[in-house]
C-alpha cells in the first residue's frame, strides 16, 4: 500500500519530465529556418556520391596498406593516452573519494578539491585540449596523448571516486576493527570490491578513446581521421569509407576484447575464463609497452624535447595571449564580445537539445527489434521468422552509427547542408543514436520478463505487451540514459562546430586561426559554464525521478 502511494508521485514526476523534455526539443526546432535553402545546391548529388562510396569502398593495395598503418597510429595514441589517464584517474579518484582521509572536515575539503580538478579536466573536450597543446608545444604526438589523457583521466577519476564512495560499509568496518591502516583499507577492502567495475568501465572508455584518437587528425596529427580528412577534401568518398571501415573494425575488435574481459570478471573461478582474464592482462601490458616504444623510437617523440627554451617561449606567448597580454581590452573584458559569445552559447545549447531529440526518436523507433529477448520471443512469447533479421540489421546500424566519431559525421554532412546548427545536430544525433539504442536494448534484455509474459498469457497481443508491459518498466532507465547522453553531447557540440556546424566551436576555430587568443578564453568560459549547467540540470533531473 505504502509502496503504491510512494510510487505514484515518482510516476508523475517521470511523466512530467518526459513532457518537459519533449516540449524543449520541439521549441529547439524553431531555431532553424526550415526550407529547401538548408541544403547546398549540389547536396542531393553529394548524398548519392557518399552512398556510392559506402557500398563500393576503395580496396587498392596502397589504400589498404595506408589504412593498416593509420589504424595502428590511431590505436597507439589511444593506448598511450589511456595508460596516462588510468594513472591520473586512480590517484585523483582515490583522493576525491575521501577514503584515505580521517575526520569529516579534511574528508570534505579533500573531496571538494580533487572533485573540482576532475570536473575541470573532464569538462573540456579532448580536441580542445589538443588545440591548446599544439598551439603551446607544436605538432608532437604528446599533444594528442596528453589531450586524450587529461579529459579521459577526469572522466575515469570521477567514476572511480563514485565507485569507492558507494562501497558497502560492513567489510570496511570489519577491517577497521582488525586494526587495518588507511592504505590497507584501500588495497584489501575498497579496491577488491570495485575492481571488476573499474576494469569494465575502463575498457568501455578505451573503446571511446579509439574514436577520440581518430579525430586528433583535425589538428594535423596522423591516424585514420587524418586520412579521412584528406580523402574528404579531395571528394574521394570511396577512400573515405575505406578508412571509416578500418575505424569501425578497430572499435569492434576493442569491443570484443572488452566483452571477453567483462565475462572473465563476471564468471571468475572457471579455469577457461581465468585464462582469458590473465591473457587479457598480459596482452594489455604488451600493448602499452609496444605503444610507448613505437612513439619514442619510430615517432622520435622524446618527452624532454618538449621542455626547450623555444617551446617555453611559444607556450608563454600563447597562454599570455589567452590572459590578454598586449591587448588594451581583452575579449573577456569587452561587453560586445560577451554579447556575441552568449549568442553562440545559446545556439550551442539549441544544437545539443536538437541532437539528443533526433537521437532519442531514432533509438525509440528501432530499440524493440534490437533486444535479444524480443528477437528470440522469450519476453513476449511471440516468435516471428523475421525477428532475427531485424535484430541483426538494427544492431549493425548501432555499431556503424557509434563507431564513426561525431566530427567525421560532421565533415561529411557539411558537404550536404549549409553551415549552421542543423548539420551539427544531425552529426551528433547520428553518433549518439547507436550508443543510445545499444544501451536501451540492454535495458530491455536485463528487465524482469515475468509481468510481460503474464500479460501475454492473459491474451494480450505482442504490441499490447510491449506498450503496457515493456515500455513502462524500462522508461525510467531510458530517461536516465537520455539525460546522461545529453551531458556528453554538450561537451561535444564544440567539436562539430570546428567544421562549420555553427555554435561556439565554429567561432573557436576562427579565433584560433586569427590568433585572437583572449577570445579563446572567453569562448572557453562560456563553454565550461554551459557544460556545468548541463551537468547540474541532468543530475537534478535524474535524482528527481529515481
Amino acid at each position: 500500500m505504502n509502496k503504491t502511494i510512494h510510487s505514484t508521485p515518482i510516476r508523475h514526476k517521470r511523466l512530467t519530465l518526459t513532457a518537459v523534455l519533449a516540449l524543449v526539443f520541439i521549441l529547439s526546432l524553431f531555431s532553424v529556418e526550415w526550407g529547401s535553402d538548408l541544403i547546398h545546391a549540389g547536396g542531393g548529388a553529394m548524398i548519392v556520391q557518399i552512398l556510392e562510396g559506402l557500398v563500393s569502398p576503395s580496396l587498392s593495395p596502397e589504400i589498404l596498406k595506408l589504412g593498416v598503418e593509420s589504424s595502428w597510429l590511431t590505436l597507439a595514441y589511444a593506448t598511450a593516452g589511456m595508460s596516462l589517464a588510468i594513472v591520473y584517474a586512480f590517484i585523483a579518484g582515490v583522493l576525491a573519494s575521501g577514503v584515505l582521509t580521517n575526520g569529516k572536515g579534511s574528508r570534505f575539503f579533500t573531496k571538494l578539491f580533487f572533485r573540482g580538478i576532475l570536473g575541470f579536466t573532464r569538462s573540456i573536450h579532448e580536441l580542445v585540449w589538443a588545440w591548446l597543446f599544439v598551439a603551446a608545444v607544436g605538432l608532437s604526438p604528446y599533444a594528442a596523448i596528453f589531450a586524450l589523457a587529461i579529459p579521459y583521466g577526469g572522466i575515469l577519476g570521477r567514476i572511480f571516486a563514485d565507485m569507492l564512495t558507494d562501497v558497502p560499509a560492513q567489510p570496511i568496518e570489519a577491517l577497521k576493527t582488525a586494526g587495518a591502516s588507511r592504505l590497507q583499507l584501500l588495497f584489501y577492502g575498497y579496491l577488491p570490491l570495485v575492481r571488476a567495475d573499474i576494469i569494465s568501465y575502463t575498457m568501455y572508455r578505451f573503446e571511446c578513446a579509439i574514436r577520440s584518437s581518430a579525430i586528433m587528425s583535425f589538428i594535423g596529427l596522423g591516424g585514420l581521421g587524418y586520412q579521412i580528412q584528406l580523402a574528404l577534401a579531395d571528394l574521394k568518398y570511396e577512400q573515405v569509407w575505406t578508412y571509416v571501415y578500418f575505424l569501425i573494425l578497430l572499435v569492434i575488435l576493442v569491443d570484443v576484447w572488452s566483452s571477453l574481459v567483462r565475462r572473465a570478471l563476471l564468471e571468475k573461478g572457471k579455469k577457461k575464463i581465468l585464462v582469458t582474464g590473465r591473457s587479457s592482462a598480459i596482452f594489455a601490458a604488451m600493448l602499452i609497452a609496444t605503444t610507448w616504444s613505437y612513439i619514442y623510437v619510430s615517432e622520435d617523440a622524446s618527452l624532454s624535447a618538449l621542455f626547450t627554451k623555444e617551446n617555453a617561449a611559444y607556450a608563454s606567448a600563447f597562454f599570455g595571449g589567452m590572459l590578454g597580454a598586449g591587448e588594451e581590452t581583452p575579449a573577456f573584458a569587452d561587453a560586445e564580445s560577451w554579447k556575441n559569445a552568449l549568442k553562440l552559447t545559446w545556439e550551442t545549447l539549441e544544437m545539443s537539445i536538437m541532437a539528443i531529440g533526433f537521437a532519442t526518436i531514432a533509438a525509440f523507433l528501432t530499440v524493440i527489434p534490437a533486444a535479444r529477448n524480443i528477437a528470440d520471443g522469450s519476453l513476449t512469447t511471440t516468435k516471428r521468422w523475421y525477428n532475427w533479421i531485424l535484430y541483426g540489421l538494427v544492431r549493425l546500424s548501432y555499431i556503424f552509427s557509434r563507431a564513426v566519431p561525431e566530427l567525421v559525421w560532421a565533415m561529411m554532412i557539411v558537404f550536404i547542408f549549409k553551415p549552421g546548427i542543423l548539420p551539427g545536430a544531425i552529426a551528433l544525433a547520428l553518433h549518439n543514436f547507436g550508443i543510445l539504442g545499444k544501451l536501451w536494448a540492454e535495458v530491455i534484455e536485463d528487465m524482469d520478463g515475468r509481468p510481460v509474459r503474464n500479460l501475454a498469457s492473459a491474451g494480450a497481443s505482442k504490441w499490447q505487451s510491449l506498450f503496457y508491459g515493456v515500455i513502462p518498466a524500462v522508461m525510467p532507465k531510458f530517461l536516465t540514459y537520455i539525460l546522461y547522453r545529453w551531458e556528453v553531447i554538450m561537451r561535444t557540440t564544440i567539436v562539430v562546430g570546428f567544421v562549420g556546424a555553427g555554435g561556439l566551436g565554429m567561432q573557436f576555430k576562427l579565433s584560433m586561426s586569427f590568433f585572437h587568443y583572449s577570445e579563446l578564453t572567453l569562448l572557453l568560459i562560456c563553454y565550461m559554464i554551459l557544460v556545468m549547467i548541463a551537468d547540474f540540470a541532468s543530475e537534478t533531473a535524474r535524482k528527481s525521478v529515481k
